[in-house]
């Protein structure tokens, strides 16, 4: 042993430890053992961990099992670890034993470490901490109360602030008619506020969705312990744990309905990931063609010009391109890649234990922050500065030959579209070619193709 380091044991024998380290044998194991990446489980999941062990505490002393300043000292130093004073002491690899066990006892540790430090009282990681409990059923709580959490505090409000700013957005835009496009070729016309209205739409579907988990999301495995039959757990615990736990966190939670399923199988962590990555392909539909109508501006659509933010290019001056629709989309594409890892790991559900479920919780919640910071960039930085470049517009729109389609009911598809053809090859208006090659009055053609009466305004 070093002056750098201290002797702890645990079933196995002596580890080294660093020596200002509050984690003891197994969390040192676990450094050593799983040395497979950079990643760590994130502080939401921290925080959720600590919030169970002070739930956990209170409802044991609620019980007798443990004197009510045991449970306050454990609950006092599960405060500090939630507000992330204690960051540096959860060094353990996401890529770890499958169970989650390795970070439930550095949790335990930590705590354990700063009992003894604040309070003299010496409580062990495992007889204490970890009463009535297992790391197959506090990981899986984890996952599921710290997906709520995130949910509740900031997907949830991101997506309702992404919709108020596409509703402020199209109040301003129902004037503005422009080519529609199917295919990304030219189609018939419609308004931009009507466009928008899908935008918003989809968000809105994408908000329901998710609401609608909230059920199966509040349902958590604690109490059902190492299989799920609640060895070494009272009967009441999980009753008494998230009534402890919902005062902990605000939420409302319920002990599982069926607690071999809670740790056997992650369904709605599944269901949930299926949901973001509907989030995700929203984002990436409003973010894209956002980018289209940006692009150019002299060579593109430039219906449209996003908000400049920074240089486009190292070495093209007065570049400027459009960075946050990039950054979004990225980021949905993070979480599609997010969604079929959680599927993959939650399929090795094996007779009573999910194996992956480090991974699940990381995927998950990394998800849930990735749709939730791109809505709110998506909508401060881009949907509510963007202006419209009427002049380009308008000028696309009075040269559609498409717009010829209005005219089926009187011309004929096949002769409509020989007028469109020739509008195409000659580059003329279309209203100019009808006129000439028909019978119809100007006036008359002017009323059956005016743009905006075929959006349907009045």
């Amino acid at each position: 042993m070093s002056r750098n380091t201290r002797t702890e044991r645990d079933s196995l024998g002596p580890v080294e430890v660093p020596a200002g380290a509050l984690y003891g044998a197994q969390t040192q194991r676990a450094v050593d053992n799983f040395q497979i990446s950079d990643l760590s489980l994130p502080h939401q999941f921290i925080k959720t961990l600590a919030q169970v062990k002070a739930a956990c505490a209170r409802a044991n002393a609620e019980l007798g099992l443990l004197s009510k300043e045991q449970a306050e000292a454990i609950v006092t130093a599960a405060n500090q670890v939630a507000t992330g004073r204690h960051k540096a002491q959860f060094p353990v690899d996401v890529f770890q034993t499958g169970s989650g066990t390795s970070s439930n006892m550095n949790m335990n540790e930590v705590l354990a470490s700063l009992v003894q430090k604040s309070t003299r009282i010496q409580l062990h990681p495992n007889d204490h901490i970890n009463m009535s409990q297992s790391s197959n059923d506090v990981i899986p709580t984890c996952i599921h109360v710290s997906a709520l959490q995130l949910l509740e505090t900031q997907l949830l409000p991101a997506l309702h602030h992404l919709a108020g700013a596409l509703m402020r957005k199209r109040s301003t835009l129902t004037h503005v008619v422009k080519t529609g496009r199917t295919h990304l070729m030219d189609a018939m016309p419609i308004r931009m506020d009507q466009e928008m209205s899908g935008w918003l739409q989809q968000v809105q579907d994408c908000i329901t969705r998710l609401e609608n988990i909230r059920p199966r999301l509040s349902q958590v495995a604690q109490g059902g312990t190492a299989v799920g039959t609640g060895v070494n757990a009272p009967d009441t615990f999980s009753r008494l744990f998230c009534r402890h736990m919902g005062a902990l966190t605000g939420l409302t939670l319920l002990p599982a309905s069926n607690h071999f399923s809670a740790q056997a199988a992650q369904d709605t962590a599944v269901e949930l990931s299926g949901q973001l990555k509907t989030c995700a392909t929203m984002l990436m539909k409003i973010a894209n063609d956002l980018r289209w109508m940006n692009s150019g501006p002299l060579a593109g659509l430039g219906e449209i010009a996003l908000p400049v933010l920074q240089p486009g290019s190292s070495i093209m001056p007065g570049k400027v391109n459009p960075v946050i629709s990039e950054a979004v989309m990225m980021a949905a594409a993070q979480v599609c890649g997010n969604d079929t890892s959680i599927t993959l790991c939650a399929q090795h559900g094996n007779f009573q234990l999910n194996t992956m479920l480090p991974l699940i919780g990381y995927n998950l919640l990394q998800s849930e922050q990735l749709i939730a910071n791109s809505a709110t960039s998506l909508a401060d930085k881009a949907i509510s500065g963007f202006t419209v470049n009427r002049t380009k517009i308008d000028k696309t729109l009075a040269r559609n030959p498409v717009l010829v389609t209005a005219l089926n009911s009187v011309l004929g598809y096949d002769r409509a579209a020989a007028l469109a053809k020739q509008a195409y090859t000659e580059g003329r208006p279309i209203i100019d070619v009808v006129v000439e090659q028909t019978d119809l009055p100007r006036t008359e053609v002017e009323r059956l193709l005016n743009p905006r009466l075929l959006t349907g305004a009045e």
